[in-house]
């Protein structure tokens, strides 16, 4: 009885878009389990490429067949497109990565093979929904925008209209990229420093946190300042493998190696805050870090306060 309460009356839920496989695909199961209904037979999702999109919908459904993947993997002949043209579903959820497949297919053939799809009483989990939405003529049950956060809708003739979604979601990930990428600079240098590699499991807005089993006996101005010749000096960044990026010529390890921005002078406002806040629950040592030039140290101090939130 609460989870129907829960689809029918959700407006919003909004979550730091966490980085990293594990707890990207943790997210998607946690948003299957908390807002999806079996009867959901439209699920649209909106975000830039490398938002971790993908990663979701493995979350949320399990053993699904992606027509693309991040290693640039595609079906061909896409499933859905070829069930609909034959008249026969084989399967009960399909996958459709719009951007990709509008290469191949105009819109309102791809929109089509959507509407017959639904109308059997079959699933189509649809990435880059807005592309399509004006052709379908129907917004999802279930919308789900990846950027800097992760927004979760269910629709209403009033909306949320998919481009709404998309505004908000491709102008934050440049957020949620720079931090990233500014994580991953200060862990090197916290390396560099003596320090072990520090864990990554929170999430503050346009910032990250990094934790440390003891209170090091550093100088964060230093390292603030170290992080930021590495930035000045217009490095490139770029994924190295599954497991790791470059900067530069450097290696390093790295759970989410396609959400980062492309040469670290992208990082804009980068600054250190200057102590180390302890966890009592955890028993860890705290390190955040702050980007985006539009904030200011003392708003900064405030966003600690944030977390995943349903509105």
């Amino acid at each position: 009885m609460m989870t129907m309460f829960v689809h029918e009356h959700l407006m919003q839920a909004v979550y730091f878009a966490p980085r990293g496989k594990k707890r990207l695909l943790f997210l998607g199961t946690n948003i299957q389990q908390r807002y999806l209904s079996p009867e959901d037979k439209l699920i649209g999702f909106v975000g830039d490429a490398g938002a971790g999109k993908s990663l979701l919908i493995r979350g949320m459904f399990p053993g699904l067949e992606l027509t693309n993947d991040d290693d640039g993997i595609n079906i061909r002949p896409l499933p859905l497109m070829e069930d609909a043209d034959r008249g026969h579903f084989r399967y009960h959820t399909y996958h459709l990565d719009v951007r990709f497949e509008s290469a191949f297919t105009q819109s309102w053939k791809i929109a089509e093979a959507i509407q017959k799809a639904i109308s059997k009483g079959h699933r189509v989990v649809v990435e880059h929904f807005d592309l399509v939405y004006s052709q379908l003529g129907v917004n999802a049950e279930v919308l789900i925008g990846v950027g800097e956060e992760v927004i979760v809708t269910r629709p209403t003739v009033f909306g949320p209209e998919p481009q709404s979604i998309a505004d908000i979601v491709f102008e934050s990930i440049k957020y949620r990229r720079m931090a990233h990428s500014a994580e991953d600079i200060t862990s090197m240098i916290l390396e560099e420093m003596g320090l072990e590699k520090p864990e990554v499991h929170s999430d503050i807005k346009h910032g990250f946190v990094l934790e440390l089993p003891e209170k090091p006996d550093i100088d964060l101005d230093l390292v603030e300042q170290r992080v930021l010749d590495l930035i000045n000096a217009d490095l490139p960044i770029c994924f190295g493998d599954d497991q790791h990026i470059r900067v530069g010529q450097m290696l390093y390890p790295c759970t989410g190696p396609r959400i980062h921005i492309r040469r670290t002078s992208e990082i804009k406002g980068f600054h250190l805050l200057k102590e180390f806040r302890f966890d009592p629950i955890a028993q860890l040592y705290t390190i955040a870090g702050i980007v985006g030039e539009e904030t200011t140290p003392s708003r900064s101090v405030d966003l600690f306060a944030g977390g995943n939130r349903t509105i």
